[in-house]
C-alpha cells in the first residue's frame, strides 16, 4: 500500500478548485532539470522519407503503438501505427522526429536543425478511393482495415414501400478545452507518468507494452484532466516518445500539445457513411431493413476504427421492432489521422441512419414523424436481429412526446424535429475502486478517472448513504496506478453505472466487516479502524435506456440558421446528483448543435488539413445555443443504487432531432453532418 498523505490535496477530484482558478493540471507540473519536448510532424499526407537526419526517430526508437483504451482495435501487423513514422508517412501530422530543450520556445526552434527530405506521394483521402485505390500499407491486399457482418440476409419483401438513401456523419475534431499532455521521469529504474487521461491503467499497459517495459516499472499519475471526450482513453505516439526520452537522457521529459496539433495529430471521431434502404407497408409499419456502413478509419489500425464497423451495425434498429434487418460494413485505410472515439463513440452513428430513414418514411407517408416512430415500436422487450437487447419502448416515447410537448410544437411551427434513441453504455467491462479507512478519514481511488464529470459528488453520496459517514470525511484521489491493481476508464456512459457499482460493494464489504467485530453497525465504529478494501467486477451485463429530443429552429436570408429550442426528455434511472445531470445534459446537447451546424474536419485532395484552426473547426459560440429544457425520467436500473447512463445521449439525440427541424424548415432533405448555410440556399 502506498504512503497516504492525507493532506495532499493537489491529488484528489475537487471540481471546485477549477472555478477558482487552482486546478493542477499536466502543464503546471514542473520538475527541476526538465526538458521539453517538440514534435516535427510530417507536411504530407503520403510520401516516402528519403533522408532524415537530427532529433530522435524510428533509428531511435523503432517501436509501435500498442492499442490500448475505448474501444481499441489494431487490424493486420503492418496497419499497426509506428511511434515514429518509419519510410513512409501516412497522414498530415504523423510524428517524424522529436527534439529537446531547457524551454519550450528552445525546443521549438530546434525543429530546423532537423533535415528531412520526402518524396510526395498520391494520398488515398476518401472513402470512395481507398475502395479503388491499391493499398497504403505493404503487406496488405487493400485498404479495408476489417469487416463485419450482423444479422441474416433476407430476400427483399414485396413491400410496397421501398426507400433508399446514403447518410453520412463528417469527422469531427474532440477539442477539449485542455488538449493532451504528459510528463514522463524515469528515475531508479521505475517510468513515472503524469498524464491527462480517462484511463490511467491504460496508458500503463500501452507504455509498458510499446517501450517493453513490466507493468510494475510503470507507474501512471493522472493530473487534473480538463475535458477529453474519448480522445484520453489511450495512448498516442508522443506519449512513447517523451517516455523513452526520459529513459534516454536521463531527465523528466514534458510534451504539451498546441490546439494545431490537437486537429491535426489526435484521434477524431465519427467519419462514418451508411447506405439504408428499408421496406414498410402502406400503414408505415417497417417490414425490413438492410445497411451498409463505411467506416473512415484513418491511416491505421490503432485507433477504434475497426471496432467502429460491428458496434454501429449492432445498433442500427434503433429502439425500434425491426424483425429483419441485415447489415454489412468495411472499415477503410485512408491517409488521415487515425480515427479515435468521440462523445458517443458510433451510437450517434446508428442513431442517425436509423432516425434519417424514419423522417424520409413518414415524408413518404405523409404522416407525423412520431406517428411512425409509434408504429414501429413494441410495448414489450424486443432482441433486435442485429443482437441488440431493447426494453418495451413505445410506453416511454408515448410519454416523451407529451413531455416535449412535441405535437403543441409541431402545430405552432414549421421548423420542429423529433428523434428518439436506445442509449448502449460500456457495460462490457467491468470498472476498479479502492477505498482505505485510516485515521478517521477515508480515501477513495478509481479505475475509471473523472475529467470533468464531478465524480467525486455521486461517490461521497454513495458513501453517505452506504456507510452514514459525512461527505467532508470522504476524498476521492485522481488516478494511481500505484494504488488500484487494474481499471478501465471513464468512457462510454459507464462512469455513474460501474464506478458507482463498485464503491457500493465495498462499502457492503465494509459494514460485513464492521458487523463481524462489533456485532452491528455504526460509522463510529467504521472510522476506528483501518480498512482497505478492492474491488473489480468483470461480469459484463445490459443495461440500456431510452431519450428523446425535440429541436426548433428558424432560417435566415443567408442560411444561418437559428436554434430557438433544444429540449431533451431522458431516462437517467436514479438520478445520484441532479445537478451534474443536468451539467452532462446542457453539455452534451451543445455538442450535439456543434456537430449539426458548425463543427467538421475537412481535406483537400492531397489530404491537407483544410481546417487547421479552431475556429475553422467550428466550435459553436455561446450565442449559437439556445435555452436548454431538460427533463428526465428516474426509472431506476436492477443495480443497487439504480443508476443508468447518460454521458453521450444528447450527442446521440440531438443531431438527429435538429438536422429534422433544419430540414422542415428549409424544405431539402438533409443527409449528412454539418449541415453548411450553403446547403440550405437555392
Amino acid at each position: 500500500m502506498p504512503t497516504i498523505n492525507w493532506n495532499d490535496r493537489e491529488l484528489e477530484y475537487d471540481s471546485s478548485r477549477f472555478v477558482k482558478g487552482t486546478g493542477h493540471f499536466v502543464d503546471d507540473i514542473k520538475i527541476q532539470g526538465m526538458l521539453f519536448m517538440t514534435v516535427l510532424r510530417s507536411p504530407y499526407a503520403r510520401a516516402r522519407i528519403i533522408s532524415l537526419k537530427g532529433g530522435i526517430s524510428s533509428k531511435d526508437l523503432g517501436a509501435k503503438i500498442a492499442s490500448v483504451g475505448e474501444g481499441a482495435s489494431e487490424g493486420e501487423a503492418s496497419s499497426v501505427e509506428p511511434i515514429f513514422a518509419s519510410g513512409f508517412v501516412n497522414y498530415v501530422g504523423q510524428p517524424v522526429a522529436a527534439v529537446f530543450a531547457e524551454d519550450r520556445y528552445k525546443s521549438e526552434d530546434l525543429l530546423d536543425s532537423v533535415e528531412v527530405d520526402y518524396e510526395p506521394l498520391k494520398p488515398v483521402v476518401t472513402i470512395d478511393e481507398a475502395l479503388s485505390s491499391p493499398p497504403i500499407h505493404k503487406g496488405m491486399k487493400s485498404n479495408i482495415l476489417s469487416e463485419a457482418v450482423k444479422g441474416q440476409d433476407f430476400s427483399d419483401p414485396s413491400s410496397p414501400i421501398v426507400l433508399e438513401d446514403t447518410l453520412e456523419n463528417n469527422r469531427i475534431s474532440t477539442n477539449p478545452i485542455e488538449p493532451r499532455g504528459l510528463v514522463a521521469s524515469f528515475e531508479g529504474g521505475v517510468l513515472n507518468v503524469w498524464a491527462s487521461t480517462q484511463a490511467v491503467h491504460s496508458v500503463k499497459n500501452g507504455l509498458a507494452e510499446t517501450l517493453g517495459l513490466s507493468k510494475d516499472k510503470v507507474r501512471v499519475m493522472q493530473a487534473d484532466t480538463g475535458g477529453a471526450f474519448g480522445s484520453k482513453g489511450g495512448i498516442y505516439p508522443e506519449y512513447a516518445i517523451a517516455s523513452f526520452a526520459s529513459m534516454k537522457y536521463g531527465k523528466p521529459v514534458k510534451w504539451i500539445e498546441t490546439r494545431r496539433e490537437h486537429l491535426t495529430s489526435t484521434n477524431p471521431g465519427r467519419g462514418v457513411r451508411g447506405k439504408m434502404k428499408i421496406f414498410s407497408e402502406k400503414n408505415g409499419k417497417i417490414t425490413g431493413m438492410k445497411g451498409e456502413i463505411m467506416v473512415d478509419a484513418g491511416a491505421y489500425g490503432s485507433g477504434s476504427g475497426g471496432f467502429s464497423v460491428p458496434f454501429i451495425e449492432s445498433m442500427m434498429t434503433g429502439a425500434y421492432a425491426i424483425e429483419k434487418a441485415f447489415v454489412t460494413g468495411k472499415a477503410l485505410l485512408t491517409n488521415k489521422v487515425p480515427q479515435g472515439p468521440y462523445r458517443g463513440a458510433g451510437r450517434p452513428e446508428a442513431s442517425f441512419f436509423i432516425e434519417r430513414m424514419l423522417d424520409l418514411l413518414a415524408d413518404e407517408m405523409k404522416m407525423d414523424p412520431a406517428d411512425v416512430r409509434l408504429l414501429n415500436m413494441s410495448d414489450k422487450p424486443f432482441n433486435s436481429p442485429l443482437g441488440m437487447k431493447i426494453d418495451a419502448a413505445r410506453p416511454f416515447f408515448e410519454t416523451a412526446v407529451r413531455e416535449l410537448e412535441y405535437r403543441r410544437e409541431a402545430k405552432l411551427a414549421k421548423g420542429v424535429g423529433l428523434s428518439f434513441f436506445v442509449l448502449v453504455p460500456g457495460t462490457y467491462t467491468g470498472e476498479s475502486a479502492r477505498m482505505i479507512v485510516k485515521d478517521g478519514k477515508i480515501g477513495v481511488w478509481l479505475g475509471g478517472n473523472s475529467h470533468g464529470q464531478g465524480h467525486e459528488t455521486f461517490i461521497r453520496k454513495l458513501i453517505n448513504e452506504e456507510l452514514d459517514v459525512s461527505k467532508e470525511l470522504v476524498t476521492v484521489y485522481r488516478g494511481d496506478t500505484s494504488v488500484t491493481k487494474d481499471g478501465e476508464g471513464a468512457w462510454g456512459s459507464r462512469s455513474a453505472i460501474l464506478i458507482g457499482a463498485a464503491i457500493v460493494a465495498i462499502c457492503k464489504k465494509l459494514r460485513t466487516e464492521v458487523e463481524k467485530e462489533f456485532g452491528s453497525y455504526s460509522s463510529e465504529s467504521l472510522l476506528s479502524r483501518d480498512h482497505d478494501e478492492y474491488v473489480f467486477d468483470e461480469k459484463p451485463f445490459s443495461l440500456t435506456s431510452f431519450g428523446a429530443n425535440l429541436a426548433t429552429v428558424e432560417i435566415g436570408r443567408f442560411g444561418n440558421v437559428r436554434v430557438k429550442k433544444c429540449n431533451a426528455y431522458y431516462d437517467v434511472g436514479r438520478a445520484l446528483n441532479r445537478e451534474m445531470v443536468l451539467g452532462q445534459i446542457h453539455g452534451g446537447m451543445a455538442q450535439g448543435i456543434g456537430q449539426t451546424l458548425h463543427e467538421g474536419l475537412f481535406y483537400s485532395e492531397d489530404g491537407q488539413l483544410i481546417t487547421s484552426s479552431i475556429s475553422d473547426a467550428g466550435v459553436p459560440l455561446a450565442e449559437d445555443l439556445p435555452n436548454f429544457g431538460v427533463k428526465i425520467a428516474e426509472n431506476r436500473s436492477s443495480l443497487p443504487h439504480g443508476a443508468k447512463g447518460l454521458g453521450e445521449a444528447p450527442t446521440i439525440g440531438v443531431p438527429t432531432a435538429l438536422i429534422r427541424a433544419v430540414e422542415k424548415a428549409s424544405g431539402k432533405r438533409l443527409r449528412k453532418t454539418p449541415v453548411m448555410p450553403e446547403d440550405l440556399i437555392e
